[in-house]
This record gives C-alpha cells, sequence and structure tokens, in this order.
C-alpha cells in the first residue's frame, strides 16, 4: 500500500510533534523508560493516525503502552493545539508497540542456531 505524499508529510509532522511533545510536556508518559516513535501511519483520508512505539529500558512496554492510551486524549488536543494551522482535521490517535527489532533479533537466533 503506498501512501500519497500528503499522508507522509502529515505523518512526518505528527511524529515530530509527538516525539517533541514527550521531550518538553509529558515526559512522565515515558515511565521511565526510552520511548521512539519509529514509525506513523496514517489513514488515506488522514483522520486516523497509528504511532508505532519502541521502548527500551526496565519498564516493560505494556506498562507504557497503558499509559500512552490512557492519555490519548490529552496528547490529541495537545497536538492538536501543535498543528491546527497545518492541518485541516486533527487525527484520531492509536497506539501500538512496535516490535520489528524483537522480531528481527529472534529470526537472527533462529538462524545462528539458538534458541
Amino acid at each position: 500500500m503506498n501512501e500519497t505524499k500528503r499522508q507522509l508529510k502529515v505523518a512526518k509532522l505528527l511524529q515530530e510533534e509527538l516525539a517533541d511533545l514527550l521531550q518538553k510536556e509529558m515526559p512522565q508518559l515515558k515511565a521511565g523508560a526510552m520511548v521512539t516513535i519509529t514509525k506513523v501511519r496514517i489513514s488515506p483520508d488522514l483522520s486516523v493516525a497509528r504511532f508505532y512505539l519502541s521502548v527500551f529500558g526496565g519498564t516493560p512496554s505494556e506498562k507504557v503502552l497503558s499509559g500512552f492510551q490512557e492519555a490519548e486524549k490529552e496528547i490529541r488536543l495537545r497536538l492538536g493545539n501543535r498543528i491546527r494551522n497545518q492541518v485541516r482535521i486533527i487525527p484520531h490517535i492509536v497506539f501500538y508497540i512496535d516490535d520489528s527489532l524483537d522480531y528481527i533479533d529472534r529470526i537472527d537466533h533462529l538462524l545462528k542456531g539458538e534458541n
């Protein structure tokens, strides 16, 4: 599925703004872990944005994810205030854990013959 230039631009804008928001205004959401926004996918009508988070550190990724899901409305409000002059509608946001690094690591172990 190819994304349009507009989708890519809005996704990049959302990724940058959420990263800045987490760093400056809402560091408590990270729960002591290092959280990286690995990618943002946005629907063709720009109404839904899916954020993929990678969590490093001692905090379980499920705990970090639930914190983001609980603060979803506040995050959307703050993101909306930041991007309101650049988009027509503020997309609904959904958070997912990006486990692609775990998947790559598992494949690597299997190829090396390790369990």
